[in-house]
């Protein structure tokens, strides 16, 4: 399956997520520097989709697919396409980004936070405490 740079960007407009998952913020404790800030970039479909999410990661040439069970009522099993490495986010995912401009304005917002939260994370701004609130605020304003 060969998948157009506008069906991409159908797809992540309507499936796809820009994030950042922050783990153990604890910011009264001694642990700040254990805490970390997982940028990711997925998309999520039922299982019987899955081959377009192989298609993905074969256009980009990075990332996973994998099965995500559901257990929830009314919910299906699917399969999730992510990239969470953050050279692969910064070389191949945000580039493709830029010049491929999605069309949903929430969307487009969650992608332009998700690259201040890159280059907050590449200045090293998650290793302070003032920078992992600074992190924490910019993820609060994602969809």
């Amino acid at each position: 399956m060969k998948l157009s740079k506008d069906y991409i960007i159908g797809l992540v407009d309507g499936e796809g997520s820009f994030t950042a998952f922050v783990r153990n913020l604890d910011q009264s404790t001694e642990r700040v520097r254990r805490t970390r800030i997982e940028p990711r970039f997925y998309i999520k479909l039922i299982e019987k989709d899955k081959l377009i999410l192989d298609a993905l990661r074969d256009y980009f040439g990075c990332g996973s697919v994998y099965f995500q069970k559901d257990t929830r009522k009314n919910h299906h099993n699917c399969y999730r396409f992510e990239v969470f490495n953050r050279k692969e986010l910064e070389e191949i995912i945000i580039p493709f980004f830029r010049k491929n401009p999605l069309r949903f304005p929430s969307k487009r917002n969650d992608f332009e936070i998700f690259c201040e939260l890159m280059v907050e994370i590449k200045r090293g701004e998650h290793l302070t405490e003032s920078g992992l609130k600074k992190i924490f605020k910019l993820k609060q304003k994602m969809h």
